[in-house]
């Protein structure tokens, strides 16, 4: 029954309504995730039967068998970085003789240590590091989630799909109503990314990423998903109610009412469309929890997948996704 009325409410909502916030950063989350799948069956595919070298001629003679190779030598240790002085940096910048005086007054000093180059595959798998976020940062992170390629390409996907099935919308036909579904679905994200991401969090000090459990048991995990939606941690790591959610589906719903075309504002309506994306909320953090899992067993390690993971690690950010 409470499966029923959820469905029945979000099919209600998207005949004049663009999907809810949380679904499409659900669809966001999930785009990733079949892209990675499908070039995973087309990495086992190149894999799986290679094709079974030809077999020599018999005019041909065989090599002869070389003696092994000898084994590699020690290299040694890297050599000091060596620096101008400052007066020798400063004649050559003014003389612009920087080479010809490459040889004069050069001291050895340690060379600086290299920077860790970032694993985004296996920070990907395992999650990033969380640390609490100013204000400011919360801000960029709001801004980066609205405007991650994923995001974007589910907004006007989901105005394609909406206007070509549908044509007698309050959006209207044509191009002039998938521009007019469009704009309203980005301004849905924008409000929605300011209140949960940016604003809620910043007064009451709330976290606003997804925090894994990957190492408690898939029902405990699955718990997890549902009760984030209320209860998350704060900026000091301890735990808080969630208000991002609770007062910032408030906000989005009561905004909707305000340039949403063809919607019922009254306030049963509304009320029915907060408990919607109260309920559909845990299926963006079922997504953040579990896609981690599924990439760690498929085990492959493309460009391809590489660039996706780049780019979702960066956009979630250092995330799960709030």
């Amino acid at each position: 029954m409470a499966g029923d009325w959820i469905l029945t409410n979000v099919c209600r909502l998207c005949a004049v309504s663009p999907a809810p916030r949380r679904v499409r950063r659900a669809l966001r989350a999930a785009l990733p995730a079949v892209l990675i799948l499908a070039s995973a069956l087309a990495y086992a595919g190149q894999t799986a039967s290679p094709t079974p070298p030809a077999a020599p001629s018999a005019s041909v003679k065989p090599p002869a068998s070389r003696p092994p190779a000898p084994a590699p030598e020690e290299h040694p240790a890297a050599k000091p970085c060596f620096a101008k002085p400052s007066s020798a940096l400063a004649a050559g910048a003014a003389l612009g003789k920087t080479a010809l005086l490459a040889g004069a007054g050069l001291q050895p000093h340690p060379c600086a240590p290299r920077l860790p180059i970032i694993d985004w595959y296996s920070r990907f798998l395992n999650g990033p590091q969380v640390k609490p976020l100013t204000a400011l940062e919360k801000a960029h992170l709001a801004a980066r989630n609205l405007i991650d390629p994923f995001n974007l390409l589910t907004i006007f996907g989901e105005a394609a799909i909406s206007v070509a099935d549908n044509s007698h919308s309050p959006y209207g036909p044509g191009f002039p109503g998938y521009g007019r579904y469009s704009g309203v679905s980005f301004t849905q994200d924008m409000t929605g990314e300011f209140f949960g991401t940016f604003l809620i969090p910043s007064i009451f000090h709330q976290d606003p990423h997804y925090h894994r459990m990957p190492d408690a048991s898939i029902p405990r995990r699955f718990l997890h998903t549902i009760a984030q939606v209320a209860w998350t941690e704060g900026d000091n790591g301890k735990s808080m109610v969630n208000y991002a959610d609770l007062l910032g589906f408030a906000f989005d719903e009561e905004s909707n009412d305000l340039y949403v075309p063809g919607l019922q504002t009254d306030v049963p309506a509304t009320a029915a469309r907060y408990a919607t994306d109260i309920a559909t909320a845990p299926i963006d953090n079922l997504i953040t929890e579990f896609l981690p899992d599924i990439a760690r067993h498929i085990h492959v390690h493309v460009v391809l997948v590489q660039r996706i993971i780049d780019q979702v690690a960066t956009t979630n950010g250092d995330s799960g996704t709030p």
